[in-house]
């Protein structure tokens, strides 16, 4: 895309990237030829035929509405917004927060668009809070980038390991019940695999997650193994650390296992489950973005705990690419999907034909190991599977 071509929309993406942080924004350098391109069409907004084709002309935000689903309503390409909002640094410092009750209005002049809180007639679309007692914040309102309950389960849960990092793990041995299956609110016991001991000490992690199996993640282009998907089964807290039993001299060191307790369980846990700290907890405001240069990428495999051979909106997949090859949290990629490999049977010599590829929609690249991605499926038309192929948006 253009700095024109981006430009030219920055009226209506700055109005509806109101919830995002000057940290994101920041991240994207501005040439004084962009800069100065930006504040010339500012103002007069972007061509009619960049909205999309049912752009209400006035939308009450409602609460449980997103930026991504708002975007979609008014521009064709709703991944472009933040990009255009980015051109505009000094107004991220202090932004113009969507909330839900403001009415956002389609301004129409000259064959051009933008969107505005205010009335043409010149009524302010303000919220208007009823006087009573609020937990919250309005900051607590802003419209967030994209249903957090689509992303957040997902930051815990798919981890990309090398070979050795699982079988070093601290690893489940017994529970305190002999029984063979555990979940939430059992208690068992745990000892070290040649890694680092499970510990109460100050500066030692109390969370741990739960893990089994690292499943090898193949490039469908190449073969090559990226990585190992190990499977996420909960969570743990540690009770009472792992300690070292003194041995006479000349004997194997031994110790008495650790303590945990399992608060959450999301699949069945068992005896041999490794345990890995748990990260903090991350409420991240996404910038869905185009890749800084071109990218060609493949679905690696599709994660879920049903056995399925595709996947569809909202579900999450993942690439063949990762912070080795420029992804980052908000790219946004276009899913194409491949043709099938046909018989001609309306040819006397049958031949073998390979349909065109199609643009299937979007995904959004939420998490990046080194050479794996995870993305959100953000809109789709057909299934995805995998092999099918993610690409740099088309203007």
């Amino acid at each position: 895309m253009t700095a024109f071509a981006t430009a030219r929309a920055l009226s209506i993406g700055a109005s509806l990237l109101a919830a995002l942080t000057t940290v994101h924004a920041q991240s994207y350098p501005v040439t004084a030829t962009q800069r100065s391109t930006a504040q010339q069409v500012a103002q007069q907004g972007i061509p009619e035929t960049e909205l999309a084709p049912n752009a209400p002309a006035q939308y009450t935000v409602k609460r449980g509405d997103t930026l991504w689903g708002i975007s979609g309503m008014y521009l064709r390409q709703p991944w472009r917004w933040p990009d255009l909002w980015g051109m505009n640094l000094s107004s991220i410092s202090n932004p113009h927060l969507i909330f839900p009750g403001q009415v956002l209005y389609l301004v129409r002049s000259n064959g051009y668009a933008r969107l505005s809180s205010t009335a043409p007639n010149g009524d302010s679309g303000v919220v208007r809070l009823s006087p009573q007692a609020r937990e919250s914040s309005l900051n607590d309102l802003a419209l967030p980038t994209l249903p957090p309950h689509l992303i957040e389960p997902f930051l815990a849960e798919p981890l990309v390991v090398d070979s050795l990092t699982l079988s070093q793990a601290p690893r489940i041995i017994a529970t305190m019940d002999k029984r063979v299956l555990m979940a939430k609110g059992d208690r068992a016991y745990v000892r070290n695999s040649g890694g680092a001991l499970v510990s109460t000490a100050k500066g030692q992690p109390l969370s741990y997650r739960l893990f089994r199996e690292a499943t090898p993640l193949k490039d469908p282009i190449n073969g090559e193994i990226l990585g190992y998907e190990a499977k996420y089964l909960g969570n743990a807290a540690v009770v009472r650390g792992e300690t070292l039993i003194e041995t006479p001299e000349g004997q194997p060191a031994q110790s008495t296992p650790g303590t945990v307790d399992i608060t959450r369980s999301k699949n069945e846990i068992r005896a041999g489950d490794r345990l890995l700290p748990a990260p903090e907890q991350q409420y991240l405001s996404y910038v869905p973005h185009a890749p800084r240069t071109a990218v060609k990428a493949a679905v690696v495999s599709i994660y879920s705990d049903s056995v399925g051979v595709n996947a569809a909106q909202n579900q999450v997949i993942a690439i063949n690419k990762g912070a080795q090859n420029g992804m980052d949290i908000g790219t946004v990629l276009e899913l194409i999907s491949k043709g099938n490999v046909i018989v001609d049977k309306t040819s006397a010599t049958r031949d073998t034909v390979r349909l065109p590829d199609e643009q299937n929609g979007y995904a959004m690249v939420f998490k990046v190991f080194d050479r794996v991605s995870y993305a959100l499926i953000t809109t789709a038309q057909r299934p995805v599977n995998i092999g099918d192929g993610l690409q740099s948006p088309q203007n």
